[in-house]
């Protein structure tokens, strides 16, 4: 008794423990070990959870899994009197090198674990305790059923421990064979039986790859590119069974620009120039690219000026705003802007023509970019041109150009990072009004939320960068939606205010996966004659803390990290958007049973 006293109230203060930094409860960055043997880590509910498959709930979690150590740890493990010792050595917590326990020692933990948390359990001296987190162990699938996740969560009444649900998950495959599926009625049978249950409940969860990088050539594939859609119902019939078209839908997209099949590649391409310029100003040294076209910049512009001193007897033809006949907000216009933005604006000012003749592959050095803006200030000065500009523009440039028809113009002195700015606000101004254009259809039509975040110009020239990738990022998204998916208007509107409310408050990320709730007879040309990613069941019965689930789950993805040492290429004989082969699947099984303390 003495002896398992011990190892209980070892375990409980190493479950127990937390770092102090500036009198506020952290959680620890490495594993800390137990025994020699195993490692114990709290994964944040901030943090991406690595039983998230299989529980969902939202607190930390403990997880336990077999220690790894380097070589070199094993004589500094010598020389360490503390047992619970600080494991700068092993590997991080959610490393894809995770080990598993035996099945036999992740029961023995998962004993112990229930043992601190019984409050009837006197004798061990464990009174008044805090509710400690749940606490998962990754098992090795060493017995019949291949368990290879152990679970344990609390039961709470208020601030004390009244038992605990035991998870219990076990994997196996993949295999094509749908013979080694499982037989709903023979599920719902053994759930009503172990439970003592004479009512469930079923759920069902599908989804679906809609657009699958793997079928796709590799500049996808590498991406990470994906757009799914996820389909949830209620009273499921039968294993793999197709979702209803009254089921609840979500659309998961996660895109990531470049691809140059995409046909707003050639705005990509000019925003990678825009970033070049950007990183430029901000570092000091500027790359510029090699000229790919048969006539320099400075060339195109001398010509472009020339063009102009001839139509200064004549209004210049760049366009009117005013006489541009007025885009609503329907369909049509969004069928309008999505051809309009596969090539330039027609409504483009001086500034803006004048950043198309010295962009990206023409401007090749800096001396370059120094005489093309010379012979635009010169001709400018001589009151030679008297170019038409957007109203608002705010660059130097633009501002040079309002002093010129006054016909006084302050002194520029074309040095250090001048030329490079003056470059850079014309192209960030002439792009943002290419982004506004295919979002809003006229830039005078600008919502408050362009005008207060993504269009503003109240921010630094870097900042405004981002913003600008921003609306790239989610421009490659509506098109991807619209040309692949034939979303309208009505689809893509909900889609565009979800992402913009996302890069209001967070920076530019391409791995987000933006979700969309849809009707799923929205999507169902694209999945009716597929096979899913991920096909599940969960049955349930009984309500609020004495309900318990038994989920049932195919997937074509390893459903752990550890433990799939027979999974690799598996894919590879997978089909995509309805291939008639027979498709690879994960089996995975997960069931829920009770522990009641008092």
């Amino acid at each position: 008794l003495g002896m398992l006293r011990g190892k209980v109230v070892y375990l409980n203060v190493l479950f127990s423990f937390r770092i102090r930094e500036d009198g506020k409860d952290s959680i620890p960055e490495h594993p800390y070990l137990y025994e020699t043997d195993v490692e114990i880590s709290l994964v944040g509910d901030s943090c991406k959870s690595p039983v998230e498959r299989f529980w969902n709930g939202s607190s930390a979690v403990y997880i336990l899994q077999k220690a790894t150590h380097h070589e070199e740890s094993n004589s500094m493990e010598e020389s360490r009197t503390d047992d619970a010792v600080y494991a700068s050595e092993v590997l991080p917590k959610e490393s894809p090198g995770a080990l598993a326990l035996s099945v036999g020692r992740a029961k023995q933990l998962i004993s112990l674990y229930t043992m601190v948390q019984n409050p009837t359990v006197t004798d061990l001296g464990l009174s008044d305790l805090a509710v400690l987190p749940p606490l998962w162990a990754r098992c090795d699938g060493s017995d019949a059923q291949h368990t290879c996740w152990i679970g344990a969560e609390p039961l709470k009444a208020g601030f004390k421990v009244t038992g605990l649900n035991i998870y219990m998950v076990s994997c196996d495959g993949p295999t094509a064979d749908k013979t080694r599926f499982a037989n709903l009625e023979e599920l719902k049978m053994e759930h009503k039986i172990r439970h003592h249950s004479s009512v469930v409940t079923t759920k069902g969860f599908a989804r679906y790859e809609l657009i699958a990088a793997a079928a796709i050539e590799d500049t996808i594939a590498e991406s990470g590119s994906s757009i799914s859609v996820d389909i949830t119902w209620n009273g499921v019939q039968e294993i793999l069974e197709t979702p209803p078209l009254v089921s609840a839908a979500s659309l998961n997209i996660a895109l990531e620009s470049g691809d140059p099949r995409s046909p707003v590649f050639h705005l990509y391409r000019e925003l990678q120039f825009l970033l070049a310029l950007a990183e430029g100003l901000k570092m000091g040294v500027t790359e510029w690219p090699e000229p790919s076209e048969a006539e320099s910049a400075l060339k195109l512009v001398q010509e472009f000026l020339t063009d102009l001193k001839k139509k200064l007897d004549g209004d210049c033809t760049f366009g009117n705003k005013n006489e541009t006949e007025k885009i609503k907000c329907d369909t049509a216009a969004v069928d309008s802007c999505i051809k309009s933005i596969f090539g330039e604006r027609g409504d483009l000012d001086f500034t803006e023509q004048l950043w198309c003749k010295m962009k990206s592959k023409c401007v090749s050095s800096y001396q370059e970019l120094i005489d093309c803006f010379t012979l635009v200030i010169k001709s400018l000065e001589r009151g030679e041109i008297q170019p038409w500009i957007h109203q608002g523009s705010s660059s130097f440039l633009s501002q040079l150009i309002q002093q010129s028809y006054h016909g006084k113009m302050q002194d520029v002195s074309l040095s250090d990072i001048t030329p490079i700015q003056m470059l850079l606000e014309i192209g960030l101004e002439k792009m943002k009004k290419d982004y506004v254009s295919f979002f809003i259809g006229e830039p005078d039509t600008c919502s408050l939320l362009f005008q207060d975040y993504f269009i503003c110009t109240s921010v630094d020239l870097q900042e405004q960068v981002h913003r600008v990738q921003k609306l790239h990022h989610m421009l490659e998204i509506m098109v991807s939606c619209t040309g692949l998916l034939q979303f309208r208007h009505e689809n893509l509107f909900p889609l565009t205010q979800i992402c913009m409310k996302y890069y209001k408050e967070n920076p530019l990320n391409e791995k987000h996966v933006f979700q969309l709730p849809i009707r799923p007879a929205l999507v169902k040309k694209f999945y009716q004659n597929d096979n899913p990613e991920v096909w599940k069941v969960e049955i349930s019965s009984g309500h609020g803390q004495k309900e318990v689930k038994t989920t049932w789950e195919v997937s074509t993805s390893a459903p752990v990290e550890h433990g799939t040492s027979n999974s690799s290429g598996f894919l590879c004989d997978s089909t995509v958007n309805g291939s008639s082969e027979e498709r690879l699947y994960f089996i995975t099984m997960t069931q829920c049973s009770q522990v009641h303390f008092t």
